[in-house]
Order: structure tokens, then sequence, then C-alpha cells
């Protein structure tokens, strides 16, 4: 395998983008009216796709609302990234909680609708 990463679908390509970006930090590695290639800052080859839903190369069958998938983003301060979704205005479904399985994790959406739990590892004695 050469390479591996996710397309969110959306028919707001810049915005979707623009949220990424100011979230978690991606950088442009590409970018077209319908078609924008993040990267993670600090970690080359972490890419995220932003897809115009409409345009051609996307199957007819394909282009609904996003279903069927959670994408996860482990990041050092889970609370951070949640204070910037605030920020940002976007639609938290869940407040960052501890869970079980060691793991502080929010849930929420992207302009696009794609569902993203963001979580990070609880501290020891924390």
């Amino acid at each position: 395998m050469q390479r591996a990463f996710t397309n969110i679908l959306t028919e707001e390509v810049a915005v979707t983008a623009a949220f990424y970006q100011k979230l978690l930090g991606y950088t442009v590695k590409f970018s077209s009216d319908w078609f924008v290639n993040l990267e993670a800052p600090d970690r080359t080859g972490l890419e995220l796709g932003i897809l115009l839903t409409s345009h051609e190369i996307v199957p007819e069958a394909a282009r609904h609302q996003p279903a069927g998938i959670i994408l996860t983003f482990v990041v050092d301060d889970c609370d951070a990234v949640h204070d910037r979704a605030s920020e940002l205005g976007a639609n938290i479904i869940e407040a960052p909680r501890d869970m079980p399985y060691g793991q502080r994790r929010m849930i929420l959406r992207d302009p696009a609708g794609t569902i993203i739990d963001v979580s990070s590892l609880i501290k020891a004695g924390g």
C-alpha cells in the first residue's frame, strides 16, 4: 500500500476544509474547487480529503448524507479541542467525558454532518 486516507463528502468544500484547519490544525496540501487534501501539522502522511459530493467522480450511490462512519482523532488534549469547537459554533453532540477504557472523549459533527470522535488519553492521577 502506498497511501490511505478518508474523503469527507460535502457540498461546501471550503467550509468543511476550514473547519478541520481551525479545529485540529490541519494544513492544505492540495486545493481545488472540488477537492481539498489536508494533512496533520505534526504528522506527515495523516491526510484527510474533502470532496465535493456532486462532483462527477463521486458515484451516484454515494451522494447522500454520511452514514455508518465515525472519524476518530486522538489528540493531546480533548478539552482544548472542545474549547475550539465551542468557539467555532460546532455541533457538539457530547461534551468531553472520561470513558471506562482510559480515554476522555467528545463527539461532534462537522459541517458536512460527519460524526467526529475526539479523544485523548486520561492522564495518570487525573
